[in-house]
């Protein structure tokens, strides 16, 4: 079996997959158990794709939730991964009563929605079109039919008339959206669903509108947009409101790590650590709240190593992996920074100390930050040490104040030439290009 899970991942990795060799932090059953509906498959198949020690156990537990539904392709995928990975396993052949009856199944069911929806039609039932709808949608969508899905969903927007009915139709198309990682769509789908929501209905919504908002920013990349969305979120409502889409402890992982990629020492301690509305689910991730806490307490070697250790669990997240090398790479590069500011000299071993490792020394990073902008510092590879350049902040402030002087010099040359063209009643031609620089004219302003 070792050596049928070592082939795997040897494809996977020529795929340009994700390969995870440490074992994660957490225990498969009771992880999974946080979530409900599609994303559980989502995320064991994810684990078994890309955790060489978990592999096995996390595709078995794909193929048992894929039975439980009625997606075959799903269970296909896993089926034959599996096969790939452990052939020997029970679970690696196909069962093909189940495939042939669930197939059957769903052509049938299908076709008695379509049926049915055409009736309501047929019969003009505004109501019962939207509810023929949405059971339409909700088959398709177990059934792996995404396209089908959101069609059947977006139908049910002419015939809706409650607010409850626009965020259960917006609700839908976020959730689809979500598995088709269109993010522009998720966010549009978003705001329409909010906005006809009574103050309770917003309240109760509030956590899974800020979840679903932030995970939609971090697939753009706009990290510190999405790290205020997370920490924005309302811990006193249920997890159950939103755990088809994320788990308390993804909120505190991706608040908590966005918000150390994307913002300073000062903001992390007002909207992090002192955020008593997050602090309810940092508790659930004591991890995170300590690498926050390191950080502004100005440890950051120890930020560094605590982050690392929970790198495994961040790659074997559906929403994080693709953006964890990103993410780590920034956090680390801030705490290089940070570590600088207050020395105008540092030995490059003592840089060594803090954030090397072993036969991975510093110095080519520090070239990379210095090169890119990032770090002002020059490093004398002679006496081995860092200087770092200070801004002469008596300097900035006479280029600012001359730039200022330039500019309102500029405008005001401008308005004195328009007055003059106005004195004279006279006009200008207009010209290839916008502004007066690139208008026509004849006249010459030294006669004016």
């Amino acid at each position: 079996m070792a050596d049928s899970v070592l082939k795997f991942f040897t494809t996977m990795d020529g795929e340009g997959g994700f390969v995870v060799k440490e074992p994660p932090k957490f225990d498969l059953d009771l992880y999974i158990q946080n979530y409900r509906g599609r994303t559980r498959f989502d995320r064991l198949f994810l684990i078994g794709r890309s955790s060489v020690p978990l592999c096995v156990d996390a595709l078995k537990a794909a193929i048992a939730e894929a039975k439980r539904g009625r997606d075959t392709v799903r269970y296909r995928e896993a089926v034959d991964c599996l096969k790939m990975a452990a052939p020997s396993e029970p679970e690696a052949a196909y069962d093909q009563v189940w495939l042939e009856n669930t197939e059957q199944a769903n052509r049938q069911e299908t076709q008695r929605l379509t049926a049915e929806l055409k009736v309501y039609k047929n019969n003009l039932l505004k109501d019962s079109v939207r509810m023929g709808n949405e059971d339409l949608g909700k088959h398709l969508e177990s059934i792996g039919d995404l396209n089908g899905a959101a069609e059947a969903y977006t139908k049910m927007r002419p015939d809706v008339s409650t607010p409850k009915q626009i965020a259960d139709v917006g609700k839908h198309l976020v959730r689809v959206a979500l598995q088709r990682r269109e993010w522009n769509m998720v966010t549009a789908h978003l705001s329409k669903a909010s906005v006809t929501l009574s103050a309770e209905d917003e309240k109760t919504m509030q956590p899974y509108t800020k979840i679903v908002q932030g995970i939609a920013l971090l697939g753009q990349e706009k990290y510190e947009q999405a790290a205020r969305s997370f920490l924005s979120a309302d811990s006193s409502v249920s997890s159950s409101n939103y755990n088809e889409i994320a788990s308390a402890n993804d909120v505190a992982i991706y608040g908590g790590l966005l918000a150390l990629a994307s913002m300073d020492r000062k903001t992390l301690q007002s909207a992090v650590l002192d955020n008593t509305g997050f602090r309810v689910f940092l508790e659930q991730e004591p991890h995170i709240r300590r690498a926050v806490t390191q950080f502004v307490n100005a440890r950051y070697s120890a930020c560094i190593a605590t982050l690392e250790s929970c790198r495994p669990d961040c790659l074997l997240d559906i929403y994080l992996q693709k953006h964890v090398q990103r993410i780590f790479s920034e956090i680390r590069t801030k705490c290089i920074v940070q570590y600088l500011i207050p020395f105008s000299c540092v030995t490059l071993d003592n840089m060594n100390a803090a954030f090397g490792s072993p036969g991975k020394p510093i110095e080519q990073e520090l070239v990379t930050m210095i090169r890119e902008g990032v770090l002002q510092a020059r490093i004398n590879t002679v006496d081995r040490v860092v200087t770092t350049i200070s801004a002469n902040p008596r300097a900035k402030m006479q280029a600012s104040a001359l730039e200022t002087a330039r500019k309102y010099e500029q405008q005001a040359i401008d308005r004195l030439r328009r007055m003059s063209l106005a004195a004279a009643e006279l006009e200008l031609k207009s010209g290839r290009k916008g502004g007066l620089q690139g208008q026509q004219t004849e006249i010459h302003f030294d006669e004016l």
